[in-house]
């Protein structure tokens, strides 16, 4: 198993089929094998020897499926940055994982002059865009045009592919090592499942550097699909793209579904063409998810649930559970079944499987499971225990194998004695008319330990009163669930993958403190 394989395939059946659409710049299967060929060829020339891994940190862009396929061919791995990172986050996973040779977009040009000053590893820096190349980087496109094709080097099965950071907002961020294996079996699982259709027209608006939308990517590759790319997400962008391109397929994170659904420029739009929405990488709330399908009724959502350690996907909540079959059994809350090849179960401190209902750790066994943490054989040993990885979720099975994720264990709030899951709160919260999105975390209380406060974005032109909302969700849940307090704030804030970043919601009001309850 090599991540170059389908491309080879789509090559021979498909060459003058789209495989990638950027700004109107459209490059066949045929042309893309070629160009990918010349990279790799270049990175021999630079010094590139097999494993080695390559970084790159840019917008999306058609460049960047041509960085991961080329890298592969060349024999490389990849290390794709996070681009809300600091310089000194990017010296680090460069230096972490020796990655000495760096692509990077006119975006981030600015950043470059302290990333190579904090950088012992960094040696070569490729520029990637239509222009000249600034002083000091070559340019992608002339190495291209000037190095003969190499052979694939079909490096495969489980040899390292990339490694994926994660983390970060506290300690050190850490290195996922995954194999060709790894990424391949997960591909495939999500095709099998029905998850991303053959020949689907996809459109990338998430982060291309994230392994979620890396998923989508690599499944769509087994799949002959054409990739289309925004540089990044913005509602009115997408839209245009869907409607210029007639995308079929996109994968949201539900922030992202959030601004798209109640974006009042929908509607201008003809978003006709799209048949599937994937979403994931973080919960979505109840009341979104029914205005995304009353948006788009006649879409067929599905929810990918994993992370990066297991390549990422673990369980899928399929189209048909979003309908009225899956929600009158309550579905539709849930993250799915264990994907093919993937056995999950719930387990307790001890690792005991615990009885169908009961809330524990969500575990993951199964040939997505990373290699390891790169250089952390310690924190590689606390997560994958005789060959389960333990993601720190909270979750419960129902008797047919649903799970049903209820928070990040760190993130569960206990007050007065009583656990709160926070996505339940959420979901109960984000079901008011007024509310945008919101977000639940404990802030410390004398008299409960810690009391449940929200943070709310509200609707354009909607008007609420912290009382109003308490009130709504106090129809839906039990009363020690719901917020004690709320604060209006104007957005929220995200990670460079979409999520919200509750560390900072909570840090003001923790600061200084021991985080202990009663």
């Amino acid at each position: 198993m090599y991540l170059t394989q389908s491309l080879h395939r789509a090559i021979q059946q498909t060459p003058d089929r789209p495989i990638t659409v950027f700004q109107g710049r459209r490059r066949t299967f045929a042309e893309f094998g070629a160009r990918i060929a010349r990279y790799a060829g270049a990175l021999h020339r630079l010094g590139l020897a097999q494993g080695d891994r390559v970084g790159i940190l840019s917008l999306n862009s058609d460049w960047y499926l041509e960085y991961y396929l080329g890298t592969y061919w060349a024999g490389g791995a990849v290390n794709p940055i996070n681009i809300r990172w600091s310089a000194a986050e990017i010296a680090y996973s460069l230096d972490d994982c020796q990655t000495r040779i760096l692509l990077v977009d006119d975006s981030f040009l600015p950043l470059l002059g302290e990333i190579r000053q904090l950088s012992r590893e960094l040696q070569t820096v490729i520029h990637v865009g239509d222009g000249p190349a600034p002083a000091g980087l070559l340019s992608y496109e002339q190495l291209v045009a000037d190095t003969a094709p190499v052979a694939d080097a079909r490096r495969g099965g489980d040899e390292l592919a990339g490694v994926f950071y994660t983390g970060g907002t506290t300690g050190s961020p850490k290195g996922v090592m995954l194999s060709h294996r790894n990424l391949y079996v997960n591909a495939m699982a999500m095709v099998a499942e029905g998850a991303v259709p053959h020949g689907c027209v996809g459109l990338h608006a998430a982060p291309m550097f994230h392994l979620a939308d890396g998923a989508f990517m690599n499944a769509m590759l087994h799949g002959g699909g054409t990739h289309v790319m925004v540089p990044r997400f913005e509602p009115v962008a997408v839209m245009q793209a869907i409607a210029t391109e007639r995308v079929t397929d996109a994968l949201l994170v539900p922030t992202m579904v959030q601004m798209l659904v109640d974006h009042p420029a929908l509607t201008q739009h003809d978003v006709s063409s799209v048949t599937g929405i994937l979403y994931g990488a973080s919960p979505i709330g109840e009341g979104l998810l029914d205005r995304a399908m009353q948006a788009f009724p006649s879409v067929g959502f599905t929810q990918l649930y994993g992370m990066t350690e297991l390549s990422p996907v673990a369980t899928i909540l399929t189209r048909e559970m979003h309908g009225e079959a899956g929600r009158s059994r309550g579905r539709h809350r849930g993250a799915g079944r264990a994907a093919l090849g993937s056995e999950v179960r719930i387990v307790d401190l001890d690792d005991r499987e615990v009885p169908r209902g009961e809330v524990g750790e969500v575990a993951v066994r199964g040939p997505g499971v990373m290699m390891g943490y790169w250089n952390k054989p310690a924190e590689t040993a606390a997560a994958v225990r005789e060959g389960w990885m333990h993601t720190g979720d909270g979750g419960r099975m129902d008797e047919d194998g649903y799970i049903y994720i209820v928070d990040r264990m760190k993130d569960m709030i206990v007050t007065g004695g009583e656990n709160v899951y926070s996505v339940e709160s959420e979901s109960a919260l984000a079901t008011h008319p007024a509310v945008a999105v919101c977000a639940i975390i404990g802030v410390p209380s004398e008299q409960w330990g810690e009391a449940v406060h929200a943070f709310v974005v509200l609707k354009p032109g909607q008007q609420a009163t912290p009382d109003e909302l308490i009130a709504h969700c106090r129809t839906r849940i039990a009363a020690y669930k719901c917020p004690r307090s709320v604060d209006f704030i104007e957005a929220m804030p995200l990670s460079g993958a979409g999520k919200v970043l509750k560390t900072t919601l909570r840090a003001p009001f923790w600061a200084g403190r021991d985080r202990q309850v009663a």
